[in-house]
């Protein structure tokens, strides 16, 4: 578990910020496009949702409110990008603003969960439905988010 999840600001132990049952919405921060994907913490089965616009920020929020108002979500998951070696991803400050801004709005616990390779799976597990090349565009970046609530899960249940 150490290195895979991190919650914001000064909370206690990440996973003491999950509750035993309610949905999860996760994201997979960009700078064009967030993908968004959702669970249940009773089954722990990922689904790839959407993808929304990174910009502009206003379209973007929206875009989180209608997601908020239709799940009901009880916590976010948001991927933390890092190099192979862990060192910091250039693109980490902008998702640690992006989960820090969710939290603040919506007032819902926010985990930071390590997306090393996500995208990578994504790709593979595209491939494997015979989604291919250009056509995976479209749906990259939501299957990604898929991998992260996988990765959420993964660790909640190692912990249990």
């Amino acid at each position: 578990m150490p290195g895979r999840l991190l919650a914001l600001g000064s909370e206690p132990t990440p996973l003491d910020v999950v509750p035993d049952a309610g949905t999860v919405l996760a994201f997979d921060f960009g700078e064009k496009r967030i993908g968004v994907a959702v669970g249940e913490l009773e089954v722990r089965i990922p689904h790839a949702v959407t993808v929304i616009p990174a910009e502009p920020k206003v379209e973007r929020y929206r875009e989180a409110q209608r997601l908020v108002d239709e799940w009901r979500p009880v916590l976010f998951a948001v991927g933390l990008p890092s190099r192979a070696d862990g060192s910091q991803h250039d693109l980490s400050p902008l998702c640690r603003k992006f989960a820090r801004s969710l939290e603040g709005r919506f007032g819902i616990p926010v985990l930071l969960v390590d997306e090393r390779l996500s995208s990578a799976s994504a790709s593979a597990a595209l491939n494997e439905v015979g989604i291919r090349g250009g056509a995976q565009k479209a749906h990259l970046d939501a299957t990604a988010a898929a991998e992260i609530l996988a990765t959420l899960f993964s660790e909640i249940d190692a912990a249990a």
